[in-house]
C-alpha cells in the first residue's frame, strides 16, 4: 500500500525531480516542463508553481540555493532539492511505479451505470467516443513524433503509454459497441425490456438479492 504523504500533488513530485537535476527558479521550471511536453502527463497549473515550490520549502524538501540579479531585472530565487526532498522524491516515485493505486476514471464510472441508457443510444454514444478518441490518438502520435525527435525515449515514455492506453480503449469500444448494436451482448434482452416497459427485470432484482461481491482484490 502506498504511504500517506505530506504532499500529494503530483506536480510537487515533478518539481522535485527537476530540481534533482539542477537548481532552478520557478519560471525556469515552467519552461522546462513545457519543453519536455509534461503538460500531457501531469496536470500543470503554471500559475501555481510558486505555491508548489513554497509548500515544498515549508516541508523541508527544497531550499533556496541562490538569488540571481541580471541588470534591472527582478531578482530570481533559485531552489534546489534537499536531502529530505531527495529521499521523499525517490520513495514517492517508487511507490507510484510499483504499487497500483485505486483510481476511479470517469469513463469507468459511466460504464458501471450503463443500463440506465437505452442500448441504441449507448451504441451511438460509444461511436461518438470512438471518433473523439481516434482524433486524440492521432494528435498524440504527432506529439510523440515531435518529442521523440527532440528527446531520448526515456523522457517520452509516459506519452507512449498514454497512446497505447487510448488505442487499447478504442479496440475495446469497437468490439463492445458492435455487440450492443448487434444485440449479442449478455443481458441485452433484459436491458431492452427495462427501457420498453419501465420495469426492472426480475433477473436484475434477483441479482441484487444474491450475496455477490465484485471485488477483484478480495481473497477467494
Amino acid at each position: 500500500m502506498a504511504k500517506r504523504r505530506k504532499l500529494g500533488n503530483p506536480l510537487a513530485l515533478t518539481v522535485m525531480v527537476l530540481l534533482a537535476e539542477r537548481s532552478m527558479h520557478p519560471y525556469e521550471i515552467a519552461q522546462t516542463l513545457r519543453r519536455r511536453g509534461k503538460e500531457h502527463s501531469v496536470k500543470i497549473n503554471f500559475g501555481s508553481l510558486y505555491t508548489v515550490v513554497q509548500n515544498l520549502e515549508k516541508h523541508g524538501y527544497v531550499e533556496v540555493t541562490d538569488v540571481q540579479r541580471q541588470g534591472n531585472r527582478p531578482e530570481r530565487t533559485l531552489y534546489g532539492i534537499t536531502g529530505a526532498g531527495r529521499a521523499e522524491m525517490l520513495d514517492w516515485l517508487s511507490d507510484l511505479i510499483a504499487v497500483p493505486a485505486a483510481e476511479f476514471p470517469v469513463f469507468d464510472t459511466a460504464l458501471s451505470l450503463l443500463p440506465v441508457l437505452p442500448p441504441d443510444e449507448v451504441a451511438e454514444l460509444l461511436l461518438d467516443r470512438e471518433t473523439a478518441q481516434s482524433i486524440r490518438a492521432a494528435a498524440l502520435r504527432g506529439v510523440l513524433t515531435q518529442l521523440s525527435d527532440a528527446l531520448p525515449r526515456i523522457f517520452v515514455v509516459e506519452t507512449e503509454y498514454q497512446l497505447h492506453m487510448i488505442e487499447a480503449q478504442l479496440e475495446w469500444i469497437k468490439g463492445f459497441r458492435k455487440e450492443v448494436a448487434d444485440s449479442t451482448v449478455g443481458g441485452i434482452e433484459e436491458w431492452k425490456s427495462f427501457h420498453e416497459t419501465g420495469e426492472v427485470p426480475q433477473d436484475w432484482q434477483e441479482l441484487d438479492e444474491q450475496d455477490i461481491v465484485l471485488d477483484p482484490e478480495r481473497e477467494v
